[in-house]
């Protein structure tokens, strides 16, 4: 019994340093890795001015075209992520405060996603690799269910997490194989349009306050950043479309644009434009807010 007994501290001794240096390897290569996702290149970078940075969730990602500014002289970039809530927006933002962005414009997505206080589990996997090195990111999330495992057993969130930070996505970051998530300024095309299109139903969405809209405001007052909060176009054969008026009785500051780009030709699902929309609807928030710096 006695041999077992040492047998089993010996294994449980043996586990416990393999998890301790599989941690750190992990954490080491996302520590040194840039270029395959918008949060590794945001933590990992520093002191970058922008005239412009967009914010949001898919309908952003593949909505606004930073060209449309850059090309008008405006340092812009789109730093929407699929998925995205406005829980996860606002980490970023304070990420990139803290790293010393200078951002002057933030064009911030308030629409579908007020419709819920949730978050992003896949989103939230990818800060995790950071979660030892950074203060901002513990103190974010250390009320969320997991926590103290996530933070004190070694290698716990690389297994929890294994489909987004595991060890194909570490190995892809140790060799630097790049994505396209940072290609075109952070903009996504969709270049398939679903036909016949299938209508939006919100009949079940109801805007409410936001914890994270609202850190995101003070934020941006805080460190003099302008803040524009827009919906963005959805078809027009959505369902429950009134959604939108009821955004404004709620955040009456928030700037309607669902109506922005109509021609289901400019669609490449009923909630997501096509290319052609997207320029289309970025021309629109640029000429609404911006004037060019100089000749495109």
């Amino acid at each position: 019994m006695k041999q077992f007994l040492q047998f089993l501290l010996k294994a449980l001794a043996l586990l416990l340093f393999v998890m301790v240096l599989l941690d750190v390897l992990y954490t080491a290569v996302y520590l040194q890795s840039h270029s395959r996702t918008k949060i590794d290149y945001l933590y990992n970078s520093k002191d970058k001015n922008y005239d412009v940075v967009f914010l949001g969730s898919s309908r952003v990602n593949n909505h606004l075209v930073p060209k449309i500014f850059n090309n008008n002289g405006y340092k812009t970039f789109n730093f929407g992520m699929t998925r995205s809530r406005l829980e996860e927006s606002a980490l970023m933002l304070q990420l990139m405060v803290e790293r010393n962005y200078k951002i002057k414009n933030l064009i911030l997505q308030v629409d579908l996603n007020i419709n819920t206080n949730d978050h992003s589990e896949a989103i939230r996997s990818l800060f995790m690799p950071y979660l030892h090195q950074s203060e901002t990111i513990r103190n974010y999330y250390k009320n969320i269910p997991g926590y103290n495992e996530l933070r004190y057993i070694p290698f716990y969130r690389y297994m929890h997490y294994d489909t987004k930070i595991g060890f194909r996505e570490m190995y892809f970051s140790l060799v630097h194989k790049r994505t396209n998530n940072l290609e075109n300024d952070g903009f996504h095309p969709l270049t398939k349009d679903e036909r016949p299109m299938v209508a939006a139903d919100l009949s079940k969405y109801y805007p409410k306050k936001n914890i994270g809209y609202e850190q995101i405001k003070t934020i941006c007052k805080k460190n003099n950043i302008n803040l524009i909060a827009i919906t963005t176009p959805m078809c027009m054969s959505t369902i429950n479309r009134e959604y939108f008026n009821h955004i404004r009785s709620i955040y009456p500051e928030i700037h309607n644009f669902e109506n922005a780009v109509t021609d289901d030709n400019y669609f490449a699902t009923c909630g997501h434009m096509n290319e052609k929309g997207a320029i289309a609807f970025t021309r629109v928030i640029f000429n609404a807010f911006f004037k060019p710096k100089s000749n495109p």
